[in-house]
């Protein structure tokens, strides 16, 4: 099976929108030749570009370098990327980010105002918020290092010091938040501690205000 065959088959595995990453793509062909990550990377290119004009799939598109995708025609024309699967992909994936945000207020129901961009925390960035056009979201630096042990604690933390910032118009807020951290199963003393390391003083005092939504979880 020559490498063109190969990759075909692989992208025919894909379903419509899903990003396909060369990448991915090569690390698979390297494994299956027994091949170098960088003999496999370079075939993969060639391959890709014979594939894409000889059409020998005629849905995939690219979208850029490195991302392709499969589309189908619908009354309103091609479909396009998947661009949540493009932003997990790139900025939360594997506990690296999360949505943070008056977008995030909005989703978990403490705001009825709904926000016109979303913003993501994520270690992808490190010292100041920049603006992802294409993707169309707004990226911040989180507090400390986003980790499987600690993105929880951070995103409740990010939520309760825009307390007092935020329109927030829910009828018991404090509740609200409560749940989310018995659901989360968040505990308290750690929520306080990442809040007085990394947090202003006003936050330490919303997490105090929460303590009695989270009896049972001590």
């Amino acid at each position: 099976m020559s490498y063109v065959e190969y990759i075909t088959k692989q992208i025919e595995e894909y379903k419509i929108g899903i990003p396909i990453y060369t990448k991915t793509i090569a690390d698979g062909l390297a494994d299956y030749y027994h091949t170098t990550k960088e003999k496999a990377s370079a075939a993969t290119s060639v391959a890709m570009k014979r594939i894409i004009e000889r059409k020998v799939i005629p849905e995939l598109r690219k979208h850029k370098k490195g991302v392709y995708y499969l589309t189908k025609e619908t009354p309103f024309g091609e479909t396009g990327i998947m661009k949540e699967n493009l932003i997990n992909d790139k900025y939360l994936f594997n506990n690296n980010g999360y949505y943070t945000g008056y977008y995030l207020l909005y989703h978990i129901g403490l705001t009825t105002q709904i926000p016109n961009k979303r913003m993501i925390a994520t270690n992808a960035v490190k010292d100041c918020i920049r603006y992802d056009k294409n993707l169309d979201v707004y990226l911040v630096p989180p507090k400390t290092r986003i980790n499987s042990g600690n993105i929880g604690y951070l995103q409740i933390l990010d939520v309760l010091d825009l307390f007092d910032k935020a329109p927030i118009d829910t009828h018991d807020p404090y509740k609200l938040i409560g749940n989310q951290i018995l659901k989360k199963g968040l505990r308290y003393e750690t929520l306080l501690s990442y809040a007085d390391n990394y947090y202003n003083k006003n936050t330490v005092i919303q997490v105090a205000h929460t303590a009695s939504f989270m009896e049972g979880n001590q």
